[in-house]
């Protein structure tokens, strides 16, 4: 293939952005596949993210042979050499700021957005390019692709955002109006500012060079001053304000084919937005996958790849392959020892029966539909190990796939309090059931409430997603009953014979032995006086507590 480094890319402010192209040696007009971020297009796989790369190319050795063994595989984005010999070109860019390209680095800022919006249209008016361009990527990648498709740039053609927010405040930054601190406060000098533009201390090397791949070192004080502070900005902007609104696009804007592909096992960051991204965006044309394992080994393994060709061949060269007849959803449904894949045609799925299972503060049970127990409490210290109710043994496969809600009584000692809803599979022993997520084990299922963010939006709340406004604080009246509805992340999982359901309730993170990548851990959000005090749950026919469940039926 032709490979062209470096190539400059004018904006429509002056400054020039870095991009490698990529594409076939033979002449002609070809659709062009690009990818816009801050990870560097010169930064290996192998070398910034060594133990992922170890786990992938143990699942897919072909990955790391041949002549080349990957040698232009980025984290995240997609491999040029599986895809150009198939017709396509690829475009990598530095987003402003980051790697080679110069300018103030501010991570999914409109104005990164808009550069995305021209890099679009300057791909699809090049001499080689078809005038179709499409959008593939991880995260990050995804997160601006929501962005940028909702801008409606005239060449984009299709999008597949793979595993990435398309709700700025309510999946990356406040998760349920908590501030969003562990992942990234770490994310950003591990794969950030690591990486900005004129970073001379910088670790990452150009293997194509063997110079850093943020270009010329500039002074200190003007590195400092070329760079957002995003976790200021996050800890500032406490409510879902227009720093926020910037941030999230408008999904009803989106028109061009979508292939939205989540994470089961990334409930803080790789799992909704793809949800909602999907059920909210204007495409008439639209598909859904929801499937298991780590986020990047779903990315590159082959099966995957070759979907996502195929997408891209029908709606990026008008190839009549039948995907335009696949069925909507695409899901694999989890099972303590693996995961079968079906398929649906809409969200939730059309056979769903809602079912709630009451909680019982005296058994510490969750109870079937027809009961509700008597009237009493728990309580528990909001930074102690919490409480838990467990569902009976049950007595023949179950399955639950599909958005999760819980409806809570709760009071506080102090005038505020952060409810973490954890859902876990027991096995007959009693031992967790814990499932592989995009970057470490993970549970059921997870939710997050602040009650002084209760407040629902009655337009776009239903009884199985309650959906918060996160427009104003209500601060709460100690020892006094509120009801609180807490979105509990979708999910999908068959609870054989003899397992149980264990929903914990916690004043903070749940974690296991290892510590989480999503905490909520900033002391600047989370004082002690107002979070270290004690939660009461009140359960009863008086004050029912139940979690809405997705009943799948066999």
């Amino acid at each position: 293939m032709i490979f062209e480094k470096d190539v400059e890319i004018a904006m429509r402010d002056g400054l020039h952005l870095r991009a490698n192209v990529f594409r076939p040696t033979t002449p002609g007009r070809y659709p062009v596949i690009l990818a816009h971020g801050v990870y560097g297009k010169d930064v290996h796989f192998r070398d910034a993210f060594k133990p992922q790369w170890e786990v992938l190319t143990g699942l897919y050795p072909d990955l790391d042979k041949g002549a080349s063994s990957g040698r232009f595989l980025r984290w995240e984005t997609a491999d040029p050499e599986r895809w150009v010999p198939d017709g396509y070109v690829l475009v990598s860019v530095d987003a402003r700021g980051s790697g080679k390209s110069p300018g103030y680095l501010d991570p999914f800022s409109p104005t990164e957005t808009m550069d995305h919006f021209e890099l679009i249209e300057w791909a699809g008016t090049r001499e080689w390019s078809s005038g179709k361009v499409g959008l593939l990527g991880v995260s990050y990648f995804a997160i601006k692709q929501w962005q940028v498709a909702a801008l409606r740039p005239p060449h984009l053609a299709a999008i597949v955002p793979w595993e990435g927010a398309s709700d700025f405040y309510r999946e990356w930054a406040r998760h349920g109006g908590i501030l969003s601190h562990g992942f990234p406060a770490a994310w950003l000098p591990r794969q950030v500012s690591v990486n900005q533009n004129g970073n001379g201390n910088s670790p990452l090397v150009d293997p194509d060079t063997g110079e850093r791949t943020t270009g010329p070192a500039l002074e200190e004080g003007i590195l400092a001053g070329n760079i957002a502070d995003h976790m200021s900005d996050l800890h500032r902007h406490e409510l879902d304000d227009d720093w926020h609104r910037e941030r999230s696009p408008d999904l009803s804007r989106i028109e061009v084919p979508v292939l939205s592909a989540a994470n089961w096992g990334g409930p803080g960051l790789h799992l909704r937005g793809n949800i909602e991204g999907y059920l909210r965006t204007g495409s008439q044309r639209k598909w859904l996958q929801l499937h298991v394992g780590t986020h990047y080994e779903s990315f590159y393994l082959p099966d995957f790849v070759s979907r996502q060709k195929r997408f891209f061949d029908r709606f990026l060269k008008d190839i009549d392959n039948g995907f335009d007849h696949e069925p909507a959803i695409r899901f694999a449904v989890r099972h303590p020892d693996g995961a079968v894949w079906r398929e649906a045609e809409s969200w939730p799925l059309p056979q769903t029966r809602w079912t709630s299972y009451h909680l019982d503060a005296d058994r510490l049970g969750l109870m079937p539909a027809g009961g509700s127990g008597s009237d009493a409490s728990v309580t528990f210290e909001a930074d102690g190990d919490g409480v838990e109710f467990l569902t009976p043994a049950f007595e023949e496969a179950v399955e639950f796939t599909g958005p999760v809600a819980l409806k809570l009584q709760a009071s506080s000692t102090t005038d505020d309090m952060d409810i973490f809803a954890v859902l876990r599979l027991l096995d007959p022993d009693g031992d967790e059931v814990r499932f592989t997520g995009a970057h470490e084990e993970v549970p059921v299922a997870r939710g997050w409430l602040r009650a002084s963010h209760r407040a629902l939006d009655p337009h776009r709340s239903t009884p199985y997603r309650p959906f918060h406004t996160h427009r104003r604080i209500e601060k709460l009246t100690p020892d006094e009953v509120y009801e609180l509805d807490v979105e509990i992340w979708p999910t999908s999982v068959v609870c054989p014979p003899g397992y149980r359901l264990a929903l914990r309730l916690m004043g903070h993170d749940f974690e296991y032995e290892k510590a989480g990548r999503m905490l909520h851990d900033s002391s600047m959000d989370r004082s002690r006086t107002t979070f270290g005090g004690k939660t009461t749950i009140h359960t009863g026919p008086e004050r029912e507590s139940f979690l809405l469940l997705p009943l799948i039926p066999a």
